[in-house]
């Protein structure tokens, strides 16, 4: 009796100490994620009250959570410039054709590496594997897009971007999960190999695709570099050189008189923040949308049974 006690009273005591290690556990984890929450949000949450403050406001610089004067004139003038809704619609149209032609060509490379009896797969394998690792550089990579003619061009924002190999390898490690079972069958039934990618494989790799798609959406509507080096025509500029370009602005402003140069900084700052906080709204949108398919498709390999 005496050592049954004994063994009831230590799991209860066992029991008492993991409990207290779990709570202490949790407060600390709780207390650490309350902290990178706060310093992750604090700084977005002042990028949008300052673009709502008044040019006098943001001047004085003397608020973090809220303006003491609070105003529209930033988005007003922002959103009436002709110029934002050319470079917007012109960031919605290589993001949303560059992320399908990306996506599709990525998926029809990979899709081919899969197969074991593809002729020459080792060899471009090899070759893909070596641009994950080397490029030409930025003046050979100029004279190559001059040579085809994309200069100045809407489609130099599509066709270099078309092929990232380490996109092909999540894609292709993900085909060959799918059963060989389903490509015989299929063959049997007289599908085509256009068919058998079109009908079994793009439906069953949704989470993979997803998260390419979402990968190179966020590149394309961020990035500015490919317009900076390749495109001079003002029409073609995307929202980011838009933003680029009011950032410069207001640099050029220190040149300028004391009083002058602190007026036009405040009110440049003004339509930058206003500017930012309507280039971020659509991937705040978008993001929550892909989000379920996103953690499936990162979770890709992670587990093997």
């Amino acid at each position: 009796m005496e050592g049954t006690e004994k063994v009831k009273f230590t799991k209860k005591k066992s029991s008492v100490v993991q409990d207290k290690d779990s709570k202490i556990f949790n407060f600390i984890n709780v207390t650490l994620l309350l902290v990178f929450t706060i310093i992750i949000v604090v700084p977005i949450w002042n990028v949008v009250a300052s673009s709502l403050a008044t040019s006098d406001a943001l001047a004085k610089g003397d608020f973090v959570l809220w303006p003491s004067e609070v105003s529209l004139d930033n988005y007003i003038r922002v959103l009436n410039d002709d110029t934002l809704w050319k470079a917007l619609f012109i960031s919605v149209a290589k993001t949303v054709i560059g992320v399908l032609g990306h996506t599709l060509f990525c998926a029809i490379m990979a899709y081919a590496l899969s197969k074991k009896n593809l002729r020459g797969r080792k060899l471009y394998s090899t070759m893909g594997i070596i641009t994950m690792f080397f490029s030409g550089g930025m003046i050979p990579t100029y004279l190559l897009i001059k040579s085809l003619g994309l200069l100045n061009s809407f489609w130099v924002y599509i066709i270099p971007a078309l092929l990232s190999y380490y996109d092909v390898i999540i894609l292709m490690n993900f085909f060959r999960e799918v059963p060989i079972s389903l490509d015989e069958s299929a063959k049997i039934d007289g599908a085509s190999e256009w068919k058998i990618f079109k009908d079994i494989y793009v439906p069953l790799s949704k989470p993979a695709l997803a998260t390419i798609a979402l990968f190179h959406g966020v590149w394309q509507w961020n990035d500015f570099m490919t317009t900076k080096l390749y495109v001079t025509d003002k029409a073609l500029y995307p929202l980011q050189m838009k933003l680029y370009e009011i950032i410069t602005q207001a640099q050029a402003a220190s040149s300028q008189g004391l009083n002058a140069a602190i007026e036009i900084s405040t009110t440049s700052k003004g339509l930058q923040l206003a500017t930012i906080v309507i280039t971020t709204l659509p991937i705040l949108i978008i993001y929550p949308l892909l989000q379920k398919h996103f953690i499936s498709g990162m979770m890709l390999g992670a587990v093997k049974e």
